[in-house]
């Protein structure tokens, strides 16, 4: 059986570095992504050109139906592979205070980050009991740990994923299926462009932020068999900003 590993929202940041982080470790990848399609295939060409195969998955994550459509389908196409690593890395940001915050922007960060974890978790589970063997890693957020004013939305779904992770553990565990979520802090993507980290650094012990492969280096080790004895665990990754 060949061996895959999934990463949502793979065509950028920290979804490409774990992408790239994988493909090292001779995994094929399967590259989910919605819209950007230059991004996708430039993504697809770095991975194999480190020798591993890389199909793109486009389908948007925040809607169920696309996902059973799609993912259904691969899984159905494919019998010969078996997922055996998950990331749910897909995720947006709709900032605004509660006070203002529209309707839309609350489902669709949450349809986003927190639907998408469940429907394509729950999708995957069953094969993965069935191949005793199984790595969820979920990329999180440390606003879903601390909060952060503006952001009761994302907070809300990265906190949501935090609990379900830890309650999947418990589920799965016994069939050599870890569960664990990763929090960065402030790390160098598409998400901070904007956010001045002259200012910001002076907030963080280590005075940087971190980088998209900081990140992609614990989702490897996280995927490997030497993690077997790690679950339900939320790791920060954020320069000793918020512990």
């Amino acid at each position: 059986m060949e061996k895959v590993a999934l990463i949502t929202g793979g065509s950028r940041g920290i979804g490409r570095a774990c992408c790239l982080s994988l493909a090292q470790r001779r995994y094929s990848i399967l590259l989910n992504y919605k819209s950007n399609d230059a991004a996708a295939q430039n993504t697809k060409a770095a991975v194999e050109a480190l020798g591993s195969s890389c199909e793109l998955l486009k389908m948007d994550v925040a809607d169920k139906a696309d996902i059973t459509t799609k993912l259904e389908g691969w899984l159905q196409d494919n019998p010969d592979k078996v997922i055996e690593v998950l990331v749910n890395n897909a995720g947006i940001k709709k900032d605004n205070l509660m006070i203002w915050l529209k309707d839309e922007e609350w489902e669709d960060v949450l349809n986003t980050s927190l639907n998408s974890f469940f429907y394509i978790t729950r999708l995957l589970i069953k094969p993965m009991i069935a191949n005793k063997f199984g790595r969820i890693i979920n990329i999180v957020s440390l606003s879903g740990i601390k909060g952060m004013p503006g952001q009761t939305n994302y907070s809300a779904s990265k906190g949501g994923i935090i609990a379900a992770s830890k309650a999947l553990a418990q589920e799965v565990g016994r069939r050599n299926i870890t569960v664990n979520a990763v929090a960065p802090g402030f790390i160098k993507t598409d998400m901070t462009e904007e956010i001045d980290e002259g200012a910001f650094k002076q907030m963080i012990p280590v005075r940087r932020f971190g980088t998209a492969e900081e990140v992609a280096a614990l989702v490897n080790f996280l995927s490997s068999k030497e993690a077997s004895y790690i679950t339900g665990e939320v790791i920060n990754v954020n320069g000793g900003l918020y512990t």
